[in-house]
């Protein structure tokens, strides 16, 4: 069964955004687009919040993704909240890796630094990963104890 997928996108990545939801409506993902709907300028914190928010309630569920110029202001937003591990990605082998060893649940591409093709390939990669446990989960209960003790 493939996850829910929640995206969002500053004015930066707002191409990038519509291209990759087409991508995942096309592969028969549920897409919930948290905006922006333009190019006009706006709050990257804004959209990486909603988008945060919705995997947080949805931890087993649903995957984040989060596009703006360089991936690098929505990894900030979405990593202050509990729960969620959001990486920036510009490859595939880092894509697929932090599924596979960090349990990532927010991938976050760089529009202008990340071409089409390759934020496509970047995505397939990270959605077709698996946790793969065993001493990974213990490196990740770690990161939730450091959430908890705060």
């Amino acid at each position: 069964m493939k996850r829910r997928i929640f995206i969002g996108a500053d004015s930066a990545g707002y191409a990038l955004k519509q291209e990759l939801i087409a991508a995942l409506k096309e592969e028969g993902y549920d897409v919930t687009d948290f905006g922006t709907d333009s190019d006009a300028s706006c709050h990257y914190p804004i959209f990486a919040s909603k988008v945060s928010e919705a995997v947080q309630a949805d931890l087993e569920g649903s995957f984040g993704i989060l596009v703006c110029g360089t991936g690098i202001g929505m990894s900030m937003v979405a990593n202050k909240y509990d729960g969620i591990r959001a990486a920036v990605c510009g490859d595939t082998f880092s894509a697929r890796m932090t599924r596979m060893h960090n349990d990532a649940n927010i991938l976050c591409i760089g529009a202008r630094v990340t071409g089409l093709g390759l934020a496509k390939d970047i995505l397939a990669a990270f959605l077709g990963a698996e946790f793969e446990g065993g001493r990974h989960a213990l490196r990740v209960d770690m990161i939730t104890a450091l959430e908890k003790n705060r």
